[in-house]
Formats: structure tokens, C-alpha cells, sequence
């Protein structure tokens, strides 16, 4: 029997995921392509918050599967090291500068994943306040430099290291995580749709459901597309 999907979470995320590709397109046609771009407000808006929204859902999706999310934790943090060695080859094949992805939002969302089966337990306002505790603590990260250079996974950054041009810490991100889990627990316990009444069979939502229901391959076939457009198009 196959898994009813709740669809407004797939589509969240499929607004997300074209956000991205929008956002990567800009950065790809200024960074690669050479164009000096007069980007706004909303880009900057998306670039810098877009990605709270989808850890959120990511948070959400964690609590309605009834399999432990460990597995799926470890496919998505695989992913992000696959992005991390694919941007390192194109900086080397290329010779293009700081492209590179150490700790990108893959690597975030899937080491989420991962610890959340240490919390998955827990009752929702125990996430809440271990989720709002993280986000505290990353913020605070956020405004400390550190001298050791290998720290930044977990948010603190050394003054004198790049942390590629994806970054997502694990604090505040495990924050979002586990407060979308607790979100989960509570408007999503019983795993069905907030919005039984819309037609999620409408053409563009239903657009939506499938690129959010198959996120992960479209991060990860994005960029390659989108390097090939402005190598082609624009180099």
C-alpha cells in the first residue's frame, strides 16, 4: 500500500526548490558568467532566509514517516559530499575560484536527519525548546571567530578560512529542524493534509508536489544544467 503524501508539504518544497535554482541561476551568471547584475530585493531576501522555510519542511516530513530517518539522513549527507567533490573537480577542471561546497545545505539537512534520531521521542515541546535552544546557540556562533579553521560545520568560523559558496552550519539549522519537528507532532499528527479541500490535482500544484516530492534530484541535476546554460549561452 502505497503512502499517502501530504501534498502542501511537497509543494512548500517545490517552491523552495525553484527559489534555489532561481537564486543559483544569478549567482552561476555573476560568478561564472561574468555579468554584472543589478539583483532584487527579493533575491536577497531568498538567498539569505529561503533556506528556513525548507529545513522547516524537512523538519516537518521527519516526524510522518514511521521508519527511522537515519537511512534517509545518511543519503542526503552522501549527496552533499558528492556536491562537495563535484565542485572541487570543476574548480580544478575549470579554474574557477571558490566554488567549492564544504558544508552545504545537504550536508546540513542530512546530518539533521541523522541526529534527530536521538530526539525523535521526545514530545513536541521538548523539540521546541531543544530547537529554540540551538537557535539561540547558533546565532550566538554567528557572532564569534574562532581560530581553529575546522570548526564551521558546526557554526563557528575562523577569520581566516572559506567556507565555500553553499554554507548552511549545523546550528541554528538543527534549530529549524527540530522545531519543524515539533510542528510535525502537533498540526501534522495525524499525517494527513491541513488542506483537504483544495484540488492538489491543479496543474501548477501539482507542478509543485512533483518537483518538492522529488527534491533531492533536482538539487543535485540543477547546477550541472544550469553551468552548461551559461557556459553555452553566455562564456
Amino acid at each position: 500500500m502505497t503512502k499517502k503524501r501530504v501534498w502542501e508539504l511537497d509543494a512548500v518544497r517545490g517552491i523552495c526548490i525553484l527559489g534555489m535554482i532561481v537564486v543559483h541561476l544569478f549567482y552561476d551568471l555573476t560568478a561564472i558568467g561574468g555579468k554584472s547584475l543589478d539583483l532584487p530585493g527579493w533575491f536577497h531576501l531568498i538567498r539569505q532566509y529561503g533556506h528556513i522555510l525548507f529545513v522547516l519542511i524537512s523538519g516537518i516530513c521527519a516526524t510522518l514517516s514511521g521508519n527511522s530517518p537515519l537511512k534517509r539522513g545518511l543519503v542526503v549527507f552522501a549527496s552533499g559530499l558528492l556536491v562537495t567533490y563535484v565542485t572541487m573537480f570543476m574548480e580544478q577542471l575549470f579554474g574557477f575560484k571558490d566554488l567549492h561546497v564544504w558544508f552545504g545545505i545537504l550536508h546540513m539537512i542530512g546530518l539533521c536527519m541523522i541526529l534527530y534520531t536521538l530526539f525523535r521521542k521526545l514530545p513536541f515541546w521538548a523539540l521546541a525548546l531543544f530547537g529554540a535552544a540551538f537557535l539561540a546557540l547558533g546565532f550566538w556562533m554567528q557572532t564569534r571567530t574562532v581560530s581553529v579553521d575546522y570548526l564551521f560545520p558546526l557554526g563557528l568560523r575562523s577569520a581566516n578560512f572559506y567556507v565555500g559558496s553553499d554554507y548552511f552550519a549545523l546550528f541554528p539549522g538543527f534549530g529549524w529542524f527540530l522545531i519543524g519537528a515539533a510542528i510535525g507532532k502537533t498540526a501534522y499528527r495525524r499525517k494527513e493534509s491541513l488542506l483537504p479541500k483544495v484540488n492538489a490535482d491543479f496543474f501548477l500544484l501539482r507542478g509543485l508536489r512533483f518537483v518538492g516530492r522529488y527534491s533531492l534530484w533536482f538539487y543535485l541535476l540543477h547546477q550541472p544544467v544550469l553551468f552548461a546554460i551559461v557556459f553555452l549561452f553566455v562564456l
